[in-house]
């Protein structure tokens, strides 16, 4: 399943908070904020995790295979060795059921009944996969509708699928919100923001709630934030799926990605304008276009495997509050085998998410070296963030530590491998009370507060803090810029063009390609700095009124 780019500027950290009831204490301004001491953090220990991780003995890392076992071994080994206690009641690990279905065969992607034929290639025009648990797929001689952008938003009027039955239906939507390219974060869908509503499984999913076959989302570099590289290599290799009861029987045929010039000739075929129709798409109103006669033909087979992965918990207990848990998170899966490059097909991930799993064990030796703080530290190491943060879903949804006995934490999701940065960047600003925890780490690493360059990324939606967001666990996310202390933002934003395009999701992803630590270094101290104050303070941090996660936790505290 496809995952996303990761730039300092927007995904380096991610910190949740944990909210309140009324009578809860607020962490509204510096002086609510315990002062905190920073510890000398072990390089030596950040770059043996991340080399060993990364080495091609764990042959990327992919869930349910061997590589998940030595992966698992050996976090469990270097939590031991840090100190840390087993979190899952005297175990370290939490079973995570998964199934795996790989594409296998897949035919080409036929469009009959317009002006001419028109024909995807699999992996070089579109990919496609399905999330029922059924040995073949085949989507034959299917009805195709244009439906926008697939939004059906209640609560904004939005409906794109208004009047339309779309059973037994193929239908093609566009990436990201309707008002994407406006320039300032306001609008129906906060303009260049994005929404979950942008997101791809939001597109997937509503398809499936309103009964389509199959569903294609028109690639555009812009607005989807990637390349159709990434779509490739994250697509057409094995996919993830939590295991369901009725074996995904709700969910659509197919979800697949379309390349825009070959979606263009589909809609020519039909004698339809694409850019005339993508631009009413944008408005309020927009009503769906069946392309007239056309009907799209395409398969696979799906090669099936039940497979029992894991999440890692070590806990290091608290002093004076133990019932009260602050986490720390990352991905300990990536890709396994993936697209070849020069013959190499491993995509060993040393960023995304070696990098992050060696933040977990450095933090960790630092918090125990330091003595407990008053609330338990939680290190949680997750599966299955790359099919769609499947395992911190997981542990969200059967928390071995109730979410509303959760202060909050931090999520380490690829560290900033570019350099120092002399800024840090946050995404969405403004939503909760951890603004204060953020200026005063500004303050303390003489830092400067940024508002997010990229919002129409929607990274907020794209690491494992959501699993918990979701839930109406506050979620907060800042990380380094690219003002960086060595060039300032050109070569910050140099660095970072250059890993999204020549090593994210790829085989380049290699620890040898990491030439400068200072950057994971310096940020490891926000991260330590920022969990410890949470650890230490009385306070339960909440998000503002009116967001729209806040209900959820209000309610999750009152019960508590």
């Amino acid at each position: 399943m496809l995952r996303f780019p990761r730039t300092t500027a927007a995904v380096a950290v991610l910190l949740t908070v944990a909210a309140c009831n009324t009578s809860d204490k607020a962490a509204t301004s510096a002086t609510a904020i315990p002062d905190v001491q920073i510890p000398e953090l072990s390089l030596a220990t950040l770059q043996e995790v991340t080399k060993e991780l990364s080495s091609d003995a764990y042959e990327g890392r992919a869930p349910g295979t061997p590589g998940e076992e030595k992966t698992v071994a050996y976090i469990i080994k270097k939590y031991e060795e840090a100190g840390l206690k087993p979190g899952n009641n005297g175990k370290w690990t939490q079973d995570v059921p998964l199934v795996e279905i790989t594409a296998k065969n897949a035919t080409p992607l036929t469009f009959t009944g317009g002006k001419a034929p028109v024909t995807a290639q699999y992996a070089k025009d579109y990919v496609a996969f399905s999330y029922r648990v059924q040995p073949t797929t085949a989507v034959k001689d299917s009805e195709v509708v244009f439906v926008g952008y697939g939004i059906n938003a209640p609560e904004k009027g939005w409906n794109d699928y208004a009047g339309l039955d779309v059973k037994g239906k193929t239908v093609v939507v566009l990436v990201n919100d309707p008002d994407w390219q406006t320039k300032e974060a306001k609008g129906e869908f906060n303009g260049r923001a994005m929404t979950y509503y942008g997101r791809w499984s939001y597109k997937y999913e509503e398809a499936a709630r309103q009964g389509a076959a199959a569903v294609l989302i028109v690639h555009d570099t812009e607005p989807a934030a990637y390349g159709w590289n990434v779509v490739e290599s994250s697509n057409t290799g094995a996919n993830y799926l939590a295991e369901t009861k009725d074996g995904g029987a709700k969910e659509t045929l197919a979800n697949g990605w379309i390349q825009l010039p070959k979606a263009k000739e589909l809609f020519a075929s039909a004698g339809q304008d694409f850019d005339k129709l993508r631009a009413d798409a944008g408005k309020k109103g927009f009503k769906p276009v069946a392309l007239t006669g056309v009907k799209a033909s395409f398969g696979f087979d799906n090669a099936i495997s039940k497979k029992m992965s894991r999440n890692v918990i070590g806990v290091l207990p608290g002093a004076k509050r133990p019932d009260e848990y602050v986490l720390y998170t990352g991905h300990w899966d990536h890709l396994g085998r993936c697209t070849p490059v020069a013959g190499d097909d491993i995509c060993n991930g040393a960023v995304d998410n070696a990098s992050g799993i060696a933040g977990l064990v450095t933090l960790a030796q630092a918090f125990h070296k330091a003595g407990a703080p008053d609330r338990s530290i939680v290190f949680l190491a997750v599966t299955a963030e790359e099919s769609g943060l499947l395992g911190s879903k997981f542990y969200a949804e059967n928390p071995i530590f109730p979410l509303a006995q959760t202060v909050g934490g931090v999520n380490m999701d690829a560290l900033n491998a570019i350099g120092p940065a002399k800024d840090i960047v946050v995404v969405g600003r403004g939503k909760s009370e951890l603004d204060a925890y953020v200026a005063k780490l500004a303050e303390m690493e003489k830092r400067v507060i940024k508002d997010e360059p990229t919002p129409e990324k929607g990274f907020y939606y794209r690491s494992d803090h959501f699993s918990f967001a979701k839930l109406g666990v506050p979620m907060f996310n800042f990380g380094s810029g690219d003002d960086l202390v060595e060039g300032g933002v050109d070569a910050g934003k140099k660095a970072a063009e250059d890993y999204e395009k020549n090593r994210y999701h790829a085989p380049g992803d290699e620890y040898e390609a990491i030439t400068n630590w200072g950057g994971m270094m310096s940020d490891l101290r926000l991260y330590y700095a920022a969990g410890r104050m949470l650890a230490m303070t009385d306070a339960w941090p909440n998000w503002n009124e009116g967001d729209e996660f806040r209900a959820a936790r209000d309610k999750s505290r009152a019960a508590k």
